[in-house]
């Protein structure tokens, strides 16, 4: 089975100039404060994880023509088909016509404040010791992956240096398989803006990625 990913934009041309808000518009309209409460309720219910709903927003066929949480929305019901919480006909009507699916837990308003306060953090217990220390040049996986993946395509084959190792990370690759967390290192790789862009990147640009320990290999 293929996968296409539509949000692998990052320095491809054509999509237009970006004109960033002010942080302090959160909201559009609201029933997008509608759609933000309903994804992450659903997710608390343990039905997916984080990077299983990045894979679901990033494969919509029509993700181009969709606005931010119209995203969420349609990975949301995406989601729930797949798992049987919801069909399309009851979509469609605006309301239940089945009886509800068992989930696993349910996140209740009094709690709310404490789970988003809480996250969920992805660091772990590290197992193996890192392969690459600050300073050391790197180059990333040269080729594309039939499966969701926060390496983006234009560091692919790409040289930087180590800046940094967090210590070991759920491994995003995999947790959006179902494949388990498999964590490992993770780092903050810096490249500089020609070797992504060429002669066209502005003179001193550096670019920081964060790369886990397989998506690198020691350039020479």
């Amino acid at each position: 089975m293929s996968y296409t990913t539509h949000a692998d934009l990052g320095g491809q041309p054509g999509h237009g100039a970006v004109f960033p808000e002010s942080e302090d518009i959160r909201f559009h309209a609201d029933w997008e404060k509608d759609a933000l409460a309903l994804v992450l309720a659903m997710g608390a219910t343990g039905s997916w994880n984080i990077d299983m709903s990045r894979a679901a927003r990033e494969t919509l066929r029509h993700y181009g023509r969709l606005s931010y949480y119209q995203v969420w929305l349609a990975a949301l019901e995406k989601l729930m088909q797949e798992r049987g919480q919801v069909e399309a006909g009851e979509i469609a009507a605006g309301r239940m016509l089945h009886p509800p699916v068992p989930i696993a837990r349910v996140l209740h308003a009094p709690d709310v404040e404490a789970a988003l306060a809480k996250g969920s953090p992805t660091l772990r217990p590290s197992t193996q010791a890192p392969r690459f220390h600050v300073g050391q040049r790197v180059r990333t996986r040269d080729h594309a992956v039939a499966h969701h993946t926060r390496l983006p395509g234009y560091v692919r084959g790409k040289v930087g240096s180590i800046e940094r190792c967090h210590g070991s990370h759920v491994f995003a690759d995999t947790h959006a398989q179902g494949l388990g967390e498999q964590p490992q290192p993770l780092y903050t790789v810096v490249f500089d803006g020609r070797e992504l862009w060429g002669e066209e990147a502005a003179t001193g640009l550096r670019v920081s990625v964060d790369a886990w320990e397989s998506y690198l290999q020691p350039d020479p």
